[in-house]
């Protein structure tokens, strides 16, 4: 059963931007931490930027400096802000959801998942 709800997949052109939005319902968004995934097709699921409950951040080495995790309480809503698009930025992202909030948490401990909102970059 899918819980969250991810937007603003496109199309963009190399060096652009992007937001990603994540929709949980009050109980997930209030008590779990919250991450962005990203996942190529034939590749595994790759973590791209996590934020706790208490708002401190953690992302990926390959997107630090260009992404940033941000929330908003009042619309429950996770954002992945995505600037200076790469290529190899392309891929199907998801937001998920982690009861653990577990510093070294993998992708199992994630217990809530969206379907995916796809990010194309041109070069």
């Amino acid at each position: 059963q899918v819980q969250l709800v991810e937007s603003g997949g496109d199309s963009v052109q190399s060096g652009g931007s992007l937001r990603l939005t994540c929709v949980a319902p009050d109980d997930i968004y209030r008590s779990y931490c919250m991450a962005w995934w990203r996942q190529v097709p034939g590749k595994e699921r790759e973590a791209v930027a996590f934020i706790d409950t208490d708002g401190e951040t953690t992302y990926a080495a390959s997107v630090k400096d260009r992404f940033t995790i941000s929330q908003d309480n009042a619309k429950l809503t996770t954002y992945l802000q995505m600037d200076s698009l790469k290529p190899e930025d392309a891929a199907m992202y998801y937001c998920a959801a982690d009861p653990s909030c577990s510093s070294t948490a993998t992708e199992f401990d994630f217990t809530s998942w969206g379907q995916g909102t796809e990010v194309t970059v041109s070069s």
